[in-house]
């Protein structure tokens, strides 16, 4: 297995299909499911605590495997994809219907984002990832590339706490209740970080499979750390 302190300029052969799932996952867990409120086993949160999650998994999957740099360069590919599907709901929404089209209303219900929602899910989706992916970097460095459940467990908590006090009260401050809102952020970030130590045994094969397929196990002695940095 290969051990390197620079991305290789070479090609990867799941990179492409990693960083495809991690798009798709966070352009439905944002269009879909944050507005929306759920109970789950009597606990209230939104339906994005379902799927979202899963978009920091892979953001660990590809820090560890393939570095800091190319995980941010996933991670603006899934920002310029978060806003282009705001850009595109936007612009569709606010064209005249054809006469006889009656239904605007409802796709303003599953599809409507607020200027304020769409800046909310930009902003605290890039800083925690980017937080999330600094962290492990990091970290794998200080454990000297052992104990991975404690970087992937501790990226997780650092980046879904700055998600999380970011996104809610950008977006639904003096929408939803105190309460509610409050409620919902703890809720949240606790579902969130028991469901990476779930999902824990999980990234572990992922992992051990794409270091062994893939000939790389990244280090970031070197790395730019900026997030506005595109260099590998």
């Amino acid at each position: 297995m290969g051990v390197s302190k620079h991305p290789p300029q070479r090609a990867y052969r799941y990179f492409d299909l990693i960083m495809a799932v991690f798009v798709t996952i966070l352009l439905c867990s944002n269009l879909i499911g944050a507005a929306k409120i759920l109970t789950v086993f009597g606990v209230v949160t939104s339906g994005s605590i379902l799927f979202f999650p899963i978009s920091y998994l892979f953001g660990d999957i590809l820090t560890e495997v393939y570095g800091y740099a190319r995980s941010r360069r996933v991670v603006w590919t899934g920002f310029a994809a978060l806003l282009f599907a705001s850009l595109v709901s936007f612009v569709v929404l606010n064209l005249p219907p054809a006469e006889g089209w009656n239904h605007q209303s409802e796709l303003e219900i599953i599809f409507g984002q607020t200027p304020r929602l769409a800046g909310a899910s930009l902003i605290a989706y890039f800083l925690g990832e980017i937080s999330n992916s600094y962290v492990l970097a990091k970290m794998k460095i200080w454990t000297q590339g052992r104990w991975l459940w404690t970087r992937v467990v501790g990226s997780t908590i650092a980046g879904e706490a700055i998600d999380t006090i970011l996104f809610y009260p950008l977006a639904f401050y003096g929408v939803w209740s105190n309460p509610l809102l409050g409620r919902i952020m703890v809720t949240n970030y606790l579902i969130k970080v028991i469901w990476e130590l779930v999902m824990t045994p999980f990234t572990y094969r992922i992992v051990s499979f794409l270091k062994r397929a893939e000939n790389e196990d990244f280090y970031d002695y070197d790395t730019n750390f900026s997030p506005f940095s595109f260099k590998l």
